[in-house]
């Protein structure tokens, strides 16, 4: 029997509470879901493709579930496919996203129909959770321990501190 694979793709800089909601709920509609973790070039990341990965790996140990953490750097619907998945999960919490993903989706179906766009809609309490808005947080000195694990919260802080002495 053919094994189902998703993958689910994002830069995750850092990883939230809501990107690990998404990975339990679609490890369940897979045999394995691949994490794609990719660099963005509009995007300024905090901590370098290896550490990100790190803690993918690190924050997804405990699951009970075929995942798999996987570095790309090509278009996702070609990653998709040399990883041999049947579709891609992504995680919806408001209606820009929708309106951004449903795009997104409609052009991969574009490139290649055999893989479907699987929506899986945020936990209401982890809606508000984005990286880009926990990176800031911390660099104001919030307190980001209700968006991120404790393991995750301490690197982060880490970081901002370590930015902060380098002047930026």
């Amino acid at each position: 029997m053919t094994k189902r694979i998703g993958v689910y793709p994002g830069t995750f800089d850092p990883i939230t509470l809501g990107h690990m909601d998404i990975i339990r709920r679609g490890a369940k509609l897979v045999d394995r879901l691949v994490i794609g973790v990719t660099t963005n070039p509009s995007k300024s990341p905090m901590f370098t493709l290896e550490e990100r990965m790190a803690q993918v790996e690190r924050e997804c140990a405990s699951l009970d579930a075929d995942i798999q953490v996987v570095s790309f750097d090509l278009l996702l619907m070609d990653f998709a496919e040399r990883e041999g998945a049947s579709m891609i999960v992504r995680g919806l919490r408001a209606v820009a996203d929708f309106e951004y993903e449903y795009q997104m989706a409609g052009m991969n179906q574009q490139l290649n129909d055999r893989i479907e766009t699987v929506f899986l809609m945020a936990d209401v309490a982890l809606q508000p959770i984005a990286s880009r808005l926990v990176k800031e947080i911390a660099m104001f000195g919030g307190e980001i321990g209700k968006f991120v694990t404790p393991s995750v919260r301490e690197e982060v802080i880490a970081r901002v501190a370590q930015r902060g002495k380098r002047g930026g």
